[in-house]
């Protein structure tokens, strides 16, 4: 299984996206899956790359969560988790269906309209309610069964609210480990999981733990426009590398 990991074609892409990828999310606390999936698509098939995603995050975030604990606000989170549990299942089931090419430019697609909508700066006028939140969720659940992206409609909303970048940042990361967990449990009750794709995911876990750790000493509160602006540069630069223009 070790030996069919380390031959996956495209592993010094993965391993580099994966690095880059876990800096902006110590960073900001959300945009990893939206750097490494399309990558990800772009040398692996649709299933492989979101087993790959969901493993290599499962232990980066880790040693930022009690931060991110303190920090963020739990009632949300737990609403955008409830919604996102009524969707995933149905996610998961047209991943099951897709075909490898369409997959990987609905991915740079999804990616790219995210990045657009929010670098225009779109705001909410209104609060963060609950029905709109568990909405969001529910979006965001199909989404990560879907495309192994969980980010872009929470990313969207929060973005488009004037709370803090910390608190922000928080709610991110503990709603995208809650993910993680939640599609991984479930593609192993399905029968969907890949051991050796998963094994290589935890293996690159660790540089990416070693990189969430960096990227989270790299945090300013008080540093909005970069916090901003380091997350959409490394989004767009990933959306582009995962076009399946390059396949071949």
């Amino acid at each position: 299984m070790l030996a069919s990991a380390l031959a996956t074609q495209g592993l010094i892409w993965l391993v580099a996206a994966v690095c880059i990828a876990g800096l902006v999310r110590g960073f900001a606390g959300f945009g990893s899956a939206m750097i490494i999936m399309p990558v990800a698509s772009s040398v692996l098939q649709p299933v492989e790359a979101v087993i790959f995603v969901v493993c290599a995050e499962l232990i980066g975030p880790l040693p930022n969560l009690p931060a991110a604990l303190r920090a963020g606000r739990l009632r949300d989170v737990g609403l955008l988790v409830i919604g996102a549990i009524l969707a995933l299942p149905a996610g998961v089931w047209a991943l099951a269906s897709m075909d490898a090419i369409v997959f990987g430019w609905i991915v740079s697609a999804c990616v790219i309209l995210l990045l657009a909508l929010t670098a225009y700066g779109w705001r909410l006028t209104g609060g963060l309610t609950r029905r709109l939140i568990v909405a969001t969720g529910a979006v965001g659940g199909f989404m990560t069964g879907f495309a192994g992206i969980p980010g872009p409609p929470v990313i969207m909303l929060y973005m488009a609210s004037t709370l803090p970048s910390a608190i922000i940042r928080a709610n991110f990361l503990l709603y995208l480990v809650a993910l993680d967990l939640l599609l991984f449990l479930l593609f192993w009750s399905m029968g969907m999981m890949n051991w050796s794709i998963a094994l290589l995911g935890l293996l690159v876990g660790v540089p990416n733990l070693l990189a969430n750790m960096i990227g989270a000493r790299l945090f300013d509160p008080s540093a909005e426009r970069l916090f901003r602006a380091v997350a959409y540069l490394m989004i767009a630069a990933s959306a582009i590398v995962g076009l399946p223009l390059w396949k071949g």
